[in-house]
């Protein structure tokens, strides 16, 4: 692909470059000729640079620039660069680093997937060779760390996540609300973009770490720690919300019929697992932890590698129309166990009652009946299970 061909696939892609820099002078100037090459759809964002970055800029008046009186930290720039790249109407924006570690010469791989791609909401983010000499042992730890992660809070396997060296679909990623301004906005953005449903996936790109002009700005200790906090909560919103949503959002597609023919029988997963999973939803549907089924059940299924769908669809036993009959019941089998004496009927039982003079009673009652219904139902659904298995290997047969 030459380079007119390219610059015009820049135009047709609505697409441009953002360069955020801080103190780069000694590469700025390098990378700036290197991305015009291929196109002059170029915003550097001067995040508060102290040093002559002000007066390197000024050789190039045919790119857009922010100068930024402060220094706020590349999050921002990266925020600033892309609410000026959407005003200017670009529907995509490539992100490279001003310190020399990317090679311009990599920038026609990202229009060339994109190009190719059918998925329009797509973010390509540039993997990094992290077994090649002269790479830190710190960077390339960092980058296993953080892959980690992401592959935790959104299911996605990736090489590298924290190149910088990435293609952004600008249209979509407006829809979504961001808050840090540091080093892990970079985390920030992949992952809510990844919940949001857009593709985040990876391409082969170089990278220069043996340079001596090379100046990087990451703190070890403060920005590791600013990312750790905010892996921390993402995956606390992780289980608590996103996987949760994501199953019901494939049962509600779904519909019915089709979880019981394609996950319920039609699961390669075996036929123990499958009891298994039936048998931790119930429990944990009909269990004392209002509020916390679904995390509980979402965990638990992960923790045993169990069938997360299969869980979660039986974990819903306590469905409010249910909520009466399952305190009633927990609290009928409490007393019983306990010698007192319960004389509440069913419609007297209000999810609302004062259940503090019941408490034990219900928690005791409320354990039985967790484990009595998980037992029962998780062999019902076993030998139902193998039953039709067997009828299903002779259909075949």
């Amino acid at each position: 692909m030459n380079q007119k061909l390219i610059s015009e696939k820049f135009k047709t892609l609505k697409c441009c470059v953002i360069i955020p820099t801080y103190n780069n002078y000694k590469t700025l100037q390098q990378v700036i000729e290197g991305v015009l090459v291929y196109t002059e759809n170029v915003i550097v964002v001067n995040d508060g640079s102290t040093d002559s970055t002000a007066e390197i800029l000024v050789r190039f008046p045919q790119i857009q620039q922010i100068h930024l009186s402060k220094n706020k930290g590349k999050g921002n720039a990266l925020r600033q660069g892309f609410q000026h790249a959407d005003s200017l109407g670009y529907h995509y924006a490539i992100t490279i680093d001003s310190d020399g570690q990317h090679f311009p010469e990599d920038i026609p791989i990202f229009i060339e997937v994109l190009e190719n791609d059918a998925n329009r909401e797509i973010l390509l983010i540039g993997a990094r060779n992290m077994t090649q000499l002269g790479v830190p042992k710190k960077s390339s730890f960092g980058n296993k760390f953080s892959n980690f992660w992401f592959w935790v809070e959104t299911g996605t396997r990736l090489q590298d996540t924290q190149s910088g060296f990435r293609l952004y679909p600008l249209f979509a990623m407006k829809r979504l609300k961001f808050y840090t301004s540091k080093f892990e906005f970079e985390i920030e953005a992949i992952v809510k973009a990844a919940w949001s449903g857009i593709e985040v996936k990876n391409i082969p790109i170089q990278v220069h770490y043996e340079m001596e002009n090379r100046v990087s700005h990451f703190r070890p200790f403060k920005d590791f720690t600013r990312i750790s906090i905010l892996n921390t909560w993402f995956v606390f919103v992780t289980f608590l919300y996103i996987k949760p949503r994501n199953l019901f959002r494939k049962l509600k597609k779904k519909g019915l019929k089709r979880f019981i023919m394609e996950d319920f029988l039609g699961s390669d997963d075996s036929v123990e697992k499958k009891a298994f999973s039936i048998a931790l939803g119930v429990f944990i549907g009909l269990s004392p932890i209002w509020g916390f089924h679904t995390i509980a059940v979402i965990f638990l299924a992960l923790l045993l590698n169990l069938n997360k769908v299969i869980a979660f669809a039986f974990s819903n036993v306590s469905l409010p129309p249910f909520i009466p009959l399952i305190l009633y019941f927990s609290l009928k089998l409490g007393s019983w166990i306990l010698g007192e004496n319960f004389v509440l009927s069913v419609s007297e039982i209000d999810p609302s009652m004062e259940l503090v003079k019941y408490l034990k009673s219900y928690i005791v009652g409320s354990l039985a009946l967790s484990v009595t219904a998980a037992v029962f139902c998780g062999l019902f659904g076993y030998v139902f299970l193998t039953l039709f298995e067997r009828k299903k290997i002779l259909d075949n047969g």
